[in-house]
């Protein structure tokens, strides 16, 4: 039997107890809205700015996409200042503009000067748990030691069948990329440490064809059905006249033999738009998975996601396909900033570029940017504040000779 004095002791720790519960509470929540936010950067490969739903593609079905550009900031003028993946990959990691950093096809590795220099460097430097997973884009030695955890990978030459894409495995199964590449990013979040934040990037594969493969397009079974009871209707502006009204070298260029690859009759231009959108498809169905397991974990309300393209793509307009030249099939890609904290949608026409990127990702992880880079942070348009500036003008370039 308790005494008298015992029970108001019991009573005074009670009380208090129950006073400090809304002040501890309240820290918690005070730490969580102040700290750094996870950051998530997809890169898709020659996904044009229109191969998305919330484009206003009636055809494409990327829900989760639109879902991410619906509550976040869409960006409905962002361009590549590079229609190449290599040069616009390092453009990408440098912030920096081709004539700067100098790397595309065929020129030795990314120079160290502009490596170290590159996003993921900077915010592993100043805190942040990094990861890398996919294609990089850009040959630097020992670039998986630029991050914390990396796997770099991109289609398999080698075969020039299915298994450009199936010849990664998660436990027996042989999979496709994509699906290895979102299992990776979930891995990475389930294993990533409590106590700082986490940078991921992802760069799918996906939907670049396999060039090498009779098929160029390559998906997996469960997508069979997709698109599969319609008519993908025609491109625009292919009839003959705008081809012939093309430069010479381009009517005999790269962009005109991989059209005869693809779209040069109804039976192959079918296969090819339906398979790149399913390759799309695809990777719309990782994005919803991680999103998902952000929310399993307590986290999706601190984690920002940013989705963009790394160069747009002629799907037989002109007929032409590819990429590389400068009409804006080519040249201009979706981008998509999400950021939990805000919330409010915004849409922003100004026009932005794949060098805005790095600034971007630096300046919501409150790392300093570099004097050198070329770019702006887009990360004022997402608060609804005035950017750095204004651009009046867009430079785009292509500095890879070669005779085609």
């Amino acid at each position: 039997m308790l005494t008298s004095i015992e029970n108001m002791e019991r009573l005074s720790l009670l009380f208090i107890g129950c006073c400090l519960l809304p002040a501890c509470a309240k820290g918690r929540q005070e730490n969580k809205e102040t700290q750094k936010p996870n950051i998530i950067f997809i890169l898709t490969d020659d996904q044009r700015w229109d191969a998305v739903g919330y484009a206003g593609n009636t055809i494409i079905k990327t829900p989760e996409t639109d879902r991410l550009a619906g509550e976040g900031t869409w960006f409905s003028h962002a361009f590549v200042t590079t229609p190449i993946s290599a040069a616009s990959r390092a453009s990408i990691l440098t912030g920096m503009y081709e004539r700067t950093h100098g790397y595309t096809f065929e020129q030795g590795p990314l120079k160290d000067q502009y490596m170290k220099l590159s996003y993921p460097v900077i915010i592993r430097n100043s805190g942040y748990f990094t990861g890398f997973f996919g294609k990089l884009g850009v040959t630097y030695k020992d670039a998986g030691k630029l991050f914390d955890v990396a796997d770099i990978y991109d289609r398999n030459g080698n075969f020039p069948d299915r298994r450009g894409y199936f010849f990664k495995t998660i436990g027996t199964d042989t999979v496709h990329l994509t699906q290895y590449t979102g299992f990776q990013a979930r891995e990475f979040i389930e294993d990533a440490p409590l106590d700082k934040p986490f940078c991921l990037s992802l760069s799918f594969s996906a939907p670049h064809a396999h060039d090498n493969a009779p098929e160029q397009y390559i998906w997996q079974r469960r997508s069979d059905t997709l698109y599969m009871d319609l008519t993908i209707p025609p491109p625009p502006i292919s009839e003959e006249k705008y081809f012939m009204a093309l430069p010479e070298e381009v009517r005999k260029g790269y962009n005109r033999v991989r059209w005869t690859w693809r779209y040069d009759t109804p039976e192959k231009y079918q296969h090819s738009v339906k398979g790149y959108y399913r390759m799309i498809s695809e990777v719309d169905y990782e994005l919803g998975e991680i999103r998902k397991l952000l929310e399993e974990k307590g986290i999706a309300g601190n984690t920002v996601i940013i989705f963009t393209g790394d160069n747009g793509y002629y799907l037989g307009e002109r007929q032409l396909a590819g990429k590389w030249l400068m009409h804006d099939n080519s040249i201009r890609v979706p981008l998509i900033i999400y950021d939990p904290r805000i919330k409010k949608h915004r849409e922003v026409e100004d026009m932005v570029l794949n060098i805005d990127i790095a600034s971007t990702i630096l300046d919501i992880a409150g790392a300093e940017i570099p004097e050198d880079y070329q770019g702006i942070s887009l990360f004022p348009f997402v608060r609804n504040k005035k950017p750095e500036r204004k651009r009046e003008a867009l430079l785009f370039e292509h500095l890879w000779e070669i005779p085609e």
